[in-house]
């Protein structure tokens, strides 16, 4: 059997190749710490499960959910952006709800490309953007994240001939895997740097609520790229329920943007899918309305957990720094590890139990790296931290 071309490029996934080492590790019978993948511990708000069960015995929510059917969602998810950031949104043409974030930014390639048209995508990055443009027969030109360019892009560097072909521009802040942020000005330069090249602009946007107060000059919360582009002539934001209200199993997320990419990537979706249960989509209007509380306890506990784990990787002598946003900790692989960091891991894992993720599996530019997870409590993250540096020091 000949299967399409396009799967070539999807044989390696950095979460189903962890996924494989964890299971051999377990048994084998190591008892497992997993840091190797940002799925939330913690969980839902009360309100948010209240309102989904309660809806479980209305019949109405039971069938299919077309477009029409989110309108409630709709309007909080746009009343929450326009509280959060001073930007309106009409919720009619200019907010589409998504089976969580990565189902918008793996089809909207679909929307955009043609086969052979490049996407500029950072490297390293999260995997699903880089596979929603193999999916649509599009080429990627990696946009290289250096530490001493504060793992921003260059936007200078990218050939002629590439812009002359590219239709998108995929960024990401606060970042994944690098948990690096990015300025409002650095938005308002890739806003004119796509304005000038007629890009497509999209801006995944999953941990806007997890920044550490005091750290992006006294501002608790990071720009969205609209605060750039307050007239959406290029841009669409993805925001998802699943960091900020540990909503992940429950996979939703909506976009916000430019009215024509919103009804373009509509039209994708409507060829795909309906929308998920009605009475999840209660839930986040729960979430998005309700009190935040949970959102702060969220901030504040996974702020405990950085500073434990930099804490005790310090210890160790693995001088990390601390990040200033996301759930990660990006941490340079000391010699002779920084050549194999998928190497690294798989050995860390059989060896200790400890699984954490390679950076090689980001992008090229993320060898030499790992990225650990900050989804345990300090205690246990304490331990992992112990198994490293024996694994390190008997290696």
């Amino acid at each position: 059997m000949q299967l399409a071309k396009r799967l070539e490029p999807l044989k390696s996934n950095v979460f189903a190749d962890m996924d494989r080492a964890k299971a051999l590790a377990r048994a084998a019978g190591q008892k497992t710490i997993d840091l190797s993948l940002g799925s939330s511990d913690l969980p839902t708000a009360q309100n948010v499960i209240d309102a989904i069960a309660q809806s479980l015995s209305d019949s109405s929510t039971h069938g299919y959910l077309l477009f029409n059917g989110t309108k409630a969602f709709r309007e909080a998810a746009a009343n929450w952006y326009a509280q959060k950031f001073g930007i309106e949104v009409d919720p009619e043409t200019e907010v589409l709800p998504l089976i969580g974030s990565q189902e918008g930014t793996a089809h909207l390639p679909l929307a955009v490309l043609n086969p052979g048209d490049f996407a500029l995508l950072l490297d390293p990055g999260y995997p699903s953007h880089a596979g929603g443009v193999y999916l649509a027969s599009g080429q990627i030109y990696p946009m290289p994240l250096r530490a001493e360019n504060d793992f921003l892009p260059v936007f200078e560097e990218i050939p002629t001939a590439v812009l002359a072909q590219s239709k998108m521009m995929v960024l990401s802040y606060p970042h994944n895997p690098t948990a690096a942020i990015a300025p409002l000005s650095f938005f308002q330069k890739a806003v004119a740097f796509c304005q000038e090249h007629d890009l497509v602009l999209v801006h995944d946007f999953p941990y806007v609520d997890l920044v550490f107060s005091g750290e992006l000059s006294r501002c608790d919360t990071a720009p969205s790229l609209l605060q750039a582009d307050p007239e959406k002539s290029v841009s669409i934001e993805f925001f998802t329920l699943s960091k900020s209200y540990n909503m992940g199993g429950f996979r939703v997320g909506y976009a916000i943007g430019n009215a024509q990419l919103i009804e373009a990537l509509r039209k994708v979706k409507a060829a795909i899918d309906f929308n998920q249960y009605r009475g999840i989509l209660n839930g986040a209007i729960a979430a998005l309305t309700g009190p935040q509380d949970s959102v702060t306890a969220t901030v504040e506990t996974f702020r405990e957990r950085r500073d434990a784990f930099v804490g005790a990787l310090h210890s160790i002598g693995w001088q990390v720094p601390q990040p200033a946003a996301t759930m990660y900790v990006w941490a340079k692989l000391p010699e002779p590890w920084n050549q194999d960091s998928v190497k690294f891991c798989m050995e860390l894992v059989q060896k200790t139990g400890v699984a954490v993720s390679p950076g090689a599996g980001f992008g090229k530019a993320g060898e030499g790296y790992v990225r650990f997870a900050l989804v345990e409590p300090p205690a246990v993250l304490e331990l992992a931290a112990a198994k490293v540096d024996k694994f390190l020091r008997e290696s």
